[in-house]
C-alpha cells in the first residue's frame, strides 16, 4: 500500500496555498462575471464613498441611518427571491387577496426599439376623471387600453394646469453608468413609480408612490415628504433599458404635478428630474387609430381583466334580485294560458290620442307604474345630498329636521316649551315672517334674530365701563327672556372672546369704542382681575340635555304620499312601491283560474315581479311575473299581461278598431272585480330587438359597447339582437372593422357624411330594418346594460299598445356600475323603444328641425308617439347606467343646444 508524501507536502505547502487561493478567485471570478450578463452581481459587503474612505454607516434620502451592510435591506443585490418577495407585497398592497384573480395578459414580449425613440416617452391622458387617488383611475372604465389622448413628454416632470385627470407615463429609462440608484416620485395628488427588472412590462415592481387614499400630495420637487417617496436601491447597468411605468391622479384642486427623481446611491447627493438624455420611447404611437391597442403594455400597475379592490357601496340596487336571471327560466308554452281568463277590452282612459298637445308637453301625460317586490332602484346612498323623496323644503329640514314626525313624551313643565316649538314651526310657514327672521339674522350676523341685551352684553366685554369699576365676581348672564329652547344660543366652557369667530384687525373697533370709555390699558387689569375672581361675567347658559328624554312615533310609509304622475324633480326617489296585498290577491287569483283550467298541475313558488298601471276610471293593468313548479316537471316562468277591470266601467270610442266585440266585465260573487286577459296585449318572446346608435370619433367609447354587447350575447345566449352603428366619418378608428371582429350574433353598419346628427342617424339606422314587426331601441354609446335588457324591452314593447322609455342612472364623475353614485335621468327620453311599424306611424325622428345641434327631439318625438294613441312605459331600471363621460370637443362640433340634457 502506497504511503502518502507528507514531507514533500509539507515542503511545497506554500505553493498548494497559493494555487488553491488562485482556484477560488477563479471561480468567484467566473460566477460574478455570469450574473452580470443575467443582470445581477455578487452581494458588496463594504460601501465606500467617493475618496475610498470605507463608510461605517450611510444614510437614505430620509436622513435616517441604515443598518450594517451584513444586514442591510436595501441592498441593491438582493438575491431574486428577495426581489419576487417584494413583488407579491406590492400586488398584495394593491389587489387585496379574494378580489378576484391575477390576469394573465402580461406583457413580456416588447415591440423592436429604434435609436430615434431617444428623449422622449409616450404618454397616456385620462381626462375628465374625478378622484385623487390612483385607484381611483384604475377604476376608469377605459383605463388602461383606450385614453382620452395619446402623446409624448420629453422628461418625467410634467405639469398640465388642468383638473380631474390620470396620466399613465411609461417608456424606458437608460442609466448613464453602472452603479445602485435610487428613485423618488412627487405629485400633487397620489402618484405610483413602476421600475422593471428588465425591459418587460411583466417584470415591473412598485418601487415609490405618493399616498393611496388620495388626500396625500407633495410640493414640486418635494421628494422625501413620505417614506414611501423613496425606493430601495437598484443596481443598473449602463448597457441594458429598464422598461418603468408612472401613474399620476389629479383631483379639481391644488397645482397638478407629478415628477420622477433619481440619484446615485451615495450619501449628500440630491434627487435630479430624470431629463430627456436618460429616456426613450416604448413604442411610436404616431400613426395609429385609436382602435389600435395590440401595442399598448399591460403590466403588473396597468392591465385589463386584473384583480381590483372590493368596493363597499351602500347602493341597494346592488344586492341580487331574482328580477335580474329571471329571464332564464323556460318560460310556459302560450297553448297552456288559453283560456286560463276571459278576454276583455282594453283601452284606459289615460291614452290621448288624438288629443292636441303643445310642444314638450308630452311629458305630462306619461304616467309611472307600481313595481312589487321592493326593487331598491330608490337612491338611499344619496339622500344625504338630496331629500327630495320626504316631500319636504330642504329649509324646513335644515332647520327643524324631522321632529315634527317625533311626539316627545312629555313631563310636568314640558308643555310650554313644545308648544313654543310647535309655534315657531308654524311661523315658518308664513313666508312674511321668515323673510323678517332671515333679513333681521343676517343684519346681525348671526344665525338668531334675537340677542342677549345690551347689560348682558356689557358684562362679557372685557375692558367695559363695568369691569372696571368692581372686581368681577360669579353672575348669571341675563338672556331675554322671551327667546325659545329653539332659539337659545348653544353656550360652551370656553369665554365670549374664544368662541367668537376671528376678527379682521380693527373689525369692530368701533362698536366698542361707543360703549366703552376706558382706557386701554384697563384691558390686561381686567384679564387679572378675571382670573383672580374665578368664574368669569357674562359666560353663555349651557342647554341641559335630557338623556332620558323619550318619544313615541307611529310607522311611516312616505311611498303613500306619491302618486303616478311623472315626477320630473326628484331624481333620487325610485319606482313607486305596489302593496303586498294588492300583489298577492292579484297572483291568487290568477293561480285560482289556472289550476281550475289544468287541474292543479302547477305550484306558485314565489312572485318575482308585478307592475301595475292604474287607471281610477276603468281599472288596472298588471304584468305578472310568477316562477311556477309543474308537477312531473320543472320550473317555469309565467309572464303575461292581465287586466282587472272595475265593474260597470265602459269602454270609449278607442277600443273600436278591435275585430273582437267587446266582452263584459265578469264580477266575483263578492262584487269585486275580476281578472281577464286584455285583447291586443301580449309580448312576443322572440322578436327580434334592433339597438340604433349614431357614431362620430368615438373610438374608446365604441369598443367598450361592442364589447359590451358581445357580453350580453354570450351571458345571455339570446341572439335574437341587432347592432345598427350609423358612422358619421369617424377618423379614430376603422369602425366597420371593429363591428366585423366583434363576436355579435348580427350587426348593420351605415356610413354618413358630415357632422353629427343624432336625428338623422337615428332615421337613418331604423330605416336600415327591413322588418316592421321588430323593434328598434333608439339608444347611446355611453351605456351600461343590465343582463336582463333584451327581456325588459320585450316585455314593455307591445305592437300598436306600448313604447318603453326606460330610466337611466347618470353616474357621477368618478363613479361606476360597481360603486353607482348618481341620479335618474328623470328628464331624458333619448332611450326609447318602439316597434318599427309603430315608429313609422308616428312619423320617426324630425330630422328638419333637429340637425347638427341636438337636444328636444327625444321630448319631440315623446309627443307624436302619446297623440298616436301609445302608451309609454316608464320604468327606472335596476343596474342601468348612463358612464359619465366629457363632453368637452365631443362630436367635433359646437356646444349642445337645449337647457336638457337627454340620454346622451
Amino acid at each position: 500500500m502506497p504511503r502518502l508524501p507528507v514531507k514533500k507536502i509539507r515542503k511545497q505547502m506554500k505553493l498548494l496555498l497559493l494555487l488553491l487561493l488562485l482556484s477560488c478567485a477563479a471561480w468567484l471570478t467566473y460566477v460574478h462575471l455570469g450574473l452580470v450578463r443575467q443582470g445581477r452581481a455578487l452581494r458588496q459587503r463594504l460601501g465606500y464613498g467617493r475618496d475610498g474612505e470605507k463608510l461605517t454607516s450611510v444614510t437614505d434620502g430620509r436622513g435616517v441611518h441604515a443598518a450594517p451592510s451584513t444586514q442591510r435591506a436595501e441592498d441593491s443585490s438582493e438575491s431574486r427571491e428577495e426581489e419576487q418577495a417584494l413583488e407579491g407585497r406590492d400586488l398584495d398592497m394593491l389587489f387585496p387577496a379574494g378580489a378576484g384573480k391575477l390576469p394573465l395578459n402580461f406583457t413580456h414580449q416588447t415591440p423592436p426599439w429604434r435609436e430615434e425613440y431617444k428623449g422622449q416617452v409616450n404618454l397616456h391622458v385620462f381626462e375628465d376623471w374625478c378622484g385623487g387617488a390612483v385607484g381611483h383611475l384604475r377604476r376608469n372604465l377605459h383605463f388602461p387600453l383606450f385614453p382620452h389622448t395619446r402623446t409624448t413628454v420629453k422628461k418625467l416632470a410634467v405639469s398640465p394646469k388642468w383638473k380631474n385627470y390620470g396620466l399613465r407615463i411609461f417608456g424606458f429609462i437608460h442609466p448613464a453608468r453602472d452603479g445602485d440608484v435610487q428613485f423618488s416620485v412627487a405629485s400633487d395628488d397620489n402618484s405610483e413609480f413602476w421600475l422593471s427588472l428588465d425591459e418587460s412590462p411583466a417584470a415591473a415592481q412598485l418601487v415609490a408612490f405618493v399616498g393611496k387614499t388620495g388626500s396625500e400630495w407633495t410640493a414640486p420637487g418635494e421628494f422625501t415628504k413620505f417614506s414611501s417617496q423613496v425606493s430601495k436601491p437598484r443596481r443598473l447597468m449602463a448597457s441594458r433599458r429598464y422598461y418603468f411605468e408612472l401613474l399620476h391622479k389629479q383631483d379639481d384642486r391644488g397645482s397638478d404635478h407629478v415628477e420622477v427623481g433619481w440619484r446615485a446611491f451615495l450619501p449628500g447627493l440630491k434627487f435630479e428630474v430624470i431629463s430627456s438624455a436618460h429616456i426613450s420611447l416604448y413604442t411610436d404611437e404616431s400613426a395609429l387609430k385609436m382602435d389600435h391597442v395590440a401595442h399598448v403594455p399591460q403590466s403588473p400597475a396597468s392591465h385589463v381583466g386584473g384583480r381590483l379592490p372590493q368596493e363597499d357601496t351602500s347602493a341597494d340596487m346592488l344586492r341580487p334580485d331574482p328580477r335580474d336571471t329571471f329571464f332564464l327560466t323556460p318560460r310556459m308554452e302560450s297553448s297552456s294560458l288559453e283560456n286560463v281568463l276571459e278576454p276583455c277590452a282594453y283601452a284606459p282612459t289615460y291614452v290621448v290620442k288624438d288629443f292636441p298637445i303643445a310642444r314638450y308637453q308630452g311629458l305630462q301625460f306619461v304616467y309611472l307604474s307600481f313595481v312589487y317586490p321592493n326593487d331598491y332602484t330608490r337612491l338611499t346612498h344619496m339622500e344625504t345630498d338630496n331629500k327630495c323623496f320626504y316631500r319636504e323644503s330642504p329649509l324646513y329640514l335644515e332647520r327643524f329636521g324631522f321632529y315634527k314626525y317625533m311626539k316627545m313624551d312629555k313631563e310636568e313643565g314640558d308643555e310650554d316649551e313644545e308648544e313654543e316649538v310647535q309655534r315657531r314651526a308654524f311661523l315658518f310657514l308664513n313666508p312674511d315672517d321668515f323673510l323678517d327672521d332671515e333679513d333681521q339674522g343676517r343684519r346681525t350676523g348671526g344665525p338668531q334674530a334675537t340677542q342677549p341685551r345690551p347689560p348682558a352684553r356689557a358684562q362679557t366685554t372685557q375692558g367695559g365701563q363695568e369691569g372696571q369699576a368692581r372686581t368681577l365676581g360669579p353672575a348669571v348672564p341675563t338672556v331675554d327672556s322671551n327667546l325659545s329652547s329653539e332659539a337659545r344660543p348653544v353656550t360652551s366652557f370656553l369665554s365670549l372672546s374664544q368662541v367668537s369667530g376671528p376678527q379682521l384687525p380693527g373689525e369692530g373697533e368701533e362698536e366698542e369704542e361707543g360703549e366703552d370709555d376706558g382706557a386701554p390699558g384697563d384691558e390686561a387689569a381686567s384679564e387679572d382681575s378675571e382670573e383672580a375672581a374665578g368664574p368669569a361675567l357674562g359666560r353663555w347658559r349651557e342647554d341641559a340635555i335630557d338623556w332620558q328624554r323619550t318619544f313615541s312615533v307611529g310607522a311611516v310609509d312616505f311611498e303613500l304620499l306619491r302618486s303616478d304622475w311623472n315626477d320630473l324633480r326628484c331624481n333620487v326617489s325610485g319606482n313607486l312601491q305596489l302593496p303586498e296585498a294588492e300583489a298577492v290577491d292579484v297572483a291568487a287569483q290568477y293561480m285560482e283560474r289556472l289550476n281550475a283550467r289544468h287541474g292543479g298541475r302547477f305550484a306558485l313558488l314565489r312572485i318575482v315581479n308585478v307592475e301595475k298601471r292604474r287607471d281610477s276610471a276603468r281599472g288596472s293593468r298588471f304584468l305578472l311575473e310568477l316562477e311556477l313548479q309543474e308537477r312531473g316537471g320543472g320550473r317555469l316562468r309565467l309572464s303575461e299581461y292581465v287586466f282587472l277591470r272595475l265593474p260597470g266601467a265602459h269602454v270609449g270610442d278607442a277600443d273600436r278598431e278591435s275585430p273582437e266585440p267587446a266582452p263584459a266585465a265578469s264580477v266575483r260573487p263578492d262584487g269585486r272585480p275580476e281578472l281577464c286577459r286584455p285583447l291586443r296585449l301580449a309580448w312576443r318572446q322572440d322578436v327580434m330587438v334592433h339597438f340604433i346608435v349614431p357614431v362620430k370619433n368615438q373610438a374608446r367609447w365604441v369598443a367598450q359597447f361592442l364589447a359590451d354587447m358581445a357580453a350580453l350575447h354570450a351571458r345571455t345566449g339570446d341572439s335574437r339582437f341587432s347592432v345598427v352603428l350609423v358612422d358619421f366619418e369617424s377618423e379614430d378608428m376603422d369602425v366597420e372593422r371593429a363591428l366585423r371582429t366583434a363576436r355579435l350574433p348580427r350587426y348593420q353598419y351605415l356610413r354618413r357624411t358630415g357632422n353629427f346628427e343624432r336625428s338623422a342617424g337615428l332615421q337613418a339606422g331604423v330605416d336600415a330594418v327591413e322588418d316592421a314587426s321588430s323593434i328598434v331601441f333608439l339608444c347611446d354609446l355611453h351605456i351600461h346594460f343590465p343582463p336582463n335588457i333584451l327581456d325588459g324591452i320585450r316585455k314593455h314593447c307591445v305592437e300598436g299598445r306600448l313604447a318603453f322609455a326606460p330610466v337611466v342612472m347618470r353616474l357621477s364623475c368618478g363613479s361606476s356600475p360597481r360603486d353607482p353614485h348618481g341620479y335618474w335621468e328623470v328628464n331624458g327620453f333619448g332611450l326609447f323603444g318602439i316597434y318599427k311599424s309603430d315608429f313609422d306611424r308616428v312619423g320617426g325622428m324630425n330630422t328638419e328641425e333637429f340637425r347638427d345641434q341636438w337636444g328636444g327631439e327625444d321630448w319631440e318625438l315623446l309627443d307624436r308617439v302619446l297623440q298616436a294613441g301609445l302608451e309609454v312605459e316608464r320604468l327606472r331600471l335596476r343596474n342601468f347606467y348612463h358612464h359619465y363621460h366629457s363632453k368637452r370637443g365631443m362630436w367635433s362640433v359646437r356646444s349642445r343646444k337645449g337647457s336638457h340634457m337627454g340620454a346622451s
